[in-house]
């Protein structure tokens, strides 16, 4: 308990008392937000924000990291290859991120990486993760993710490897690309108002530092007399302290980043934070369940492509104003923290109903 208190309040207390000092670091960097022109974009008013400092996501995931590894070691619990995981997709995806603001920032355009070389970018980050979390197996035979599909758990009758090992493979590292690749873009989707995706993110991470720490609790090496409900998960309390690094991070960044944000968070925020959400789906054995838990990402998500598709089958008609959905509830009228502040209670909600039903699962099997 210790250490995912002192991992929460290091990393909180670095984005909310150092975030002032970034700020005026990028905006003496240049790296200020880049809008189009009013003529060129959909919601003029967005024009108002050009210049505020951006790739304000490396605040937090330098915070995560310091308040990550200090509450680890002052507690006694050193990172394990669990943890290590999840700081490798944050940094990883958000540096994808960083390349892509960066380009933006340089060229003073609004595009940075095309979709399919940010794809790439990501699967790239990816699969090194997909193959070292299958492997580094601890003194019980147990890895840090498995080769099954999984809902509260692993779903036994969905293994890829029952299909041989080449195959199985190779699906293995599709479906985990696929999770990471819909994660990150996700929540960059949904970064598009002031702190939206940082404070649906922190209900997020927050759920899946509970729902480690709740599998930490009943870990079958701790409670070997009830094994059809304990979990074989691997280092859920190093899951839990990274989780509780995160979500402070998150927090005390959402500070300055709530409308109106003196900072954005970026691609490089938005991506790693994607990052995380995924690599917890994956590490708590909880992949399909992470649909409910980052519900309000995938709205985001899913009102793009549904615009796409009614705009093809349509020949031309739009089944929203603007996609994503924040944007359309914006061309409706909605003033900007009206909208923000419903998604967050939307997704702590979504966040909470995910743990229930979590728990729901455990108290079904005792």
């Amino acid at each position: 308990m210790r250490s995912l208190l002192t991992a929460a309040a290091i990393s909180l207390a670095f984005t909310l008392f150092l975030t002032p000092v970034f700020i005026r670091l990028f905006r003496k960097w240049g790296w200020g937000q880049v809008i189009r022109t009013p003529e060129d974009i959909s919601n003029p008013s967005h024009g108002a924000k050009r210049g505020t400092p951006t790739m304000g996501g490396t605040i937090f995931i330098l915070g995560t990291v310091i308040g990550y590894l200090v509450g680890a070691y002052t507690g006694n619990n050193p990172p394990t290859v669990s943890g290590w995981l999840v700081i490798w997709m944050m940094v990883g995806l958000g540096t994808v991120g960083f390349i892509d603001d960066y380009m933006k920032v340089h060229r003073q355009r609004s595009l940075g990486l095309s979709g399919w070389r940010k794809v790439v970018g990501q699967i790239i980050v990816l699969v090194p993760f997909a193959v070292v979390a299958l492997n580094f197996p601890d003194r019980v035979g147990q890895t840090p993710a498995a080769a099954y599909v999984s809902v509260f758990r692993d779903i036994p009758a969905l293994s890829f490897m029952a299909l041989g090992p080449i195959l199985g493979w190779l699906l293995y590292l599709a479906w985990i690309s696929l999770i990471g690749v819909a994660a990150s873009n996700s929540a960059n989707v949904a970064d598009g108002l002031d702190g939206l995706a940082a404070g649906a993110g922190s209900f997020m991470v927050g759920a899946y530092s509970l729902i480690a720490f709740w599998q930490f609790k009943q870990a079958c090496t701790a409670v070997p007399s009830n094994l059809t409900a304990c979990y074989d998960t691997r280092d859920p309390l190093d899951l839990a302290i990274v989780g509780a690094a995160f979500a402070g991070a998150l927090i005390g960044f959402l500070w300055w980043n709530a409308p109106k944000a003196d900072i954005f968070m970026g691609d490089v925020g938005s991506m790693g934070i994607g990052g995380v959400v995924a690599a917890f789906a994956i590490l708590t054995r909880t992949e399909i369940l992470l649909v409910l838990i980052a519900g309000v990402y995938a709205i985001a998500s899913g009102s793009v492509i549904a615009q796409r598709v009614y705009f093809r089958l349509t020949r031309g008609k739009r089944l929203f104003l603007m996609s994503p959905f924040h944007h359309h509830l914006e061309m409706r009228g909605w003033p900007e923290i009206t909208i923000v502040v419903r998604m967050w209670i939307i997704s702590g909600m979504l966040a909470i109903s995910g743990v229930g039903l979590f728990y729901v699962e455990w108290l079904s099997r005792t």
